[in-house]
């Protein structure tokens, strides 16, 4: 099948027409391009009343072309996480319309009254409830997913269901081999480069890093979203939601939560650079600190209380396996909030929070903080034991 993509604006309203009963024949519906990924195609379209978002996907990447092919199955594996998570986490998911695997796109719900959650950090706006609502979300679609909940038979046709290696190799190589090598997709403050040369010097850290590759991609616990960073994730003071689950397959639970770990920490290594008084800047970490431990805690809890009220598998639902399996996952989460602390400083997609810092000279101090952080996560992983003890590790490290 040759996939193209939508012609003009009357080829993405005919799309939402014709997959959907959201607007009436006589509602005038406007087209705008939205949002700013590197991969897809993504459109609102708006009626008198509601709106709605549309997204494409071609068999390349957006950004680059027919010289960086990329499977179309991508677009079916994120319009069925999003279905999955729906069933297990709705408050935490856009909803899902339709999906048309000819047109290669899906209709979902537009929370454009939400925020990006990367923009809400460098803004510094209150979110009470982001710890919460994370947690929630990783402990109802993480369980739901694995072998604590589902048979063996239908956990084995999931997994060949989530089959997704493009998009594993995009995270294999941007985790786990550019930041620790000269590698010219990285992207490095000047300032920085003497830091990021001696990551890539240092044997033991980069032992440490492929094992946790390995385990990546050869660990498939649960259905796990597999970009969780604060792009990919929408807020409002009462609401948060997950979106954008495309590099979504079977893979290691603790990817998922030290991706989220890791972001409110890279914020914390922004919020030294970015604009605002001493005590602003404070404030906010001390918030971000609290919601990792806020994150971890919801999650932990509501996992084990699943694991008590619906595991019927004879082993893992005795709380004793429970608890030990709880006890090495947080160690594993840690390992993986590294990588992505790492990743986001000297790696091809850096983040807002520490590249918007004018001044070139703050923002290598948080780059080298940063760097620093992640390096102590990976190594110490077995030996930080709480999201309190992760915490006292950032703020003892001098800035």
């Amino acid at each position: 099948m040759t996939y193209s993509k939508f012609e003009d604006d009357a080829a993405v309203v005919a799309f939402v027409r014709t997959h959907t009963d959201q607007f009436s024949d006589d509602d005038v519906l406007l087209v705008e391009e939205i949002g700013d990924g590197n991969i897809n195609y993504i459109y609102r379209v708006k009626g008198e009343d509601s709106s709605v978002v549309v997204k494409q996907a071609l068999p390349y990447i957006r950004i680059i072309g027919t010289d960086w092919p990329l499977s179309i199955d991508r677009i079916r594996i994120e319009a069925q996480v999003l279905q999955t998570e729906a069933m297990w986490a709705p408050k935490f998911v856009p909803k899902m319309y339709a999906f048309s695997a000819e047109e290669s796109a899906f209709v979902m719900e537009d929370i454009g009254d939400h925020e990006n959650l990367r923009f809400a950090f460098i803004e510094r706006h209150p979110l009470p409830l982001l710890g919460e609502h994370l947690g929630r979300f990783l402990a109802e679609t993480l369980f739901h997913t694995s072998d604590f909940y589902l048979d063996y038979e239908s956990k084995k046709r999931a997994v060949a269901n989530y089959i997704n290696p493009g998009l594993c190799k995009i995270t294999e190589d941007l985790f786990f081999w550019d930041p620790y090598c000269d590698h010219e997709r990285n992207s490095i403050n000047p300032l920085v480069r003497p830091a990021a040369e001696a990551l890539w010097n240092d044997k033991p850290l980069k032992i440490a890093v492929t094992i946790l590759k390995r385990q990546f991609m050869n660990c498939p616990e649960a259905l796990i979203h597999g970009d969780l960073h604060a792009g990919s994730v929408f807020v409002r003071a009462d609401s948060t939601k997950v979106i954008d689950p495309e590099f979504a397959f079977y893979g290691p639970m603790a990817f998922d939560i030290g991706s989220v770990i890791g972001n409110l920490l890279l914020d914390f290594a922004g919020q030294f650079g970015l604009p605002g008084s001493v005590q602003e800047k404070e404030d906010y970490q001390a918030f971000l600190l609290g919601e990792v431990v806020t994150c971890w805690t919801v999650f932990k809890t509501r996992f084990l209380a699943l694991v008590t009220e619906k595991s019927d598998e004879p082993t893992m639902s005795d709380s004793d396996y429970a608890n030990a399996f709880m006890v090495q996952l947080w160690h594993e989460t840690v390992g993986f909030a590294g990588t992505e602390v790492i990743r986001r400083t000297i790696g091809l997609a850096h983040i807002a929070d520490i590249d918007s810092i004018e001044d070139i000279e703050l923002r290598a101090k948080s780059e080298r903080w940063a760097l620093a952080l992640g390096r102590e996560m990976i190594l110490n992983r077995d030996v930080i034991s709480s999201p309190e003890a992760l915490n006292a590790v950032a703020l003892a490290l001098p800035y």
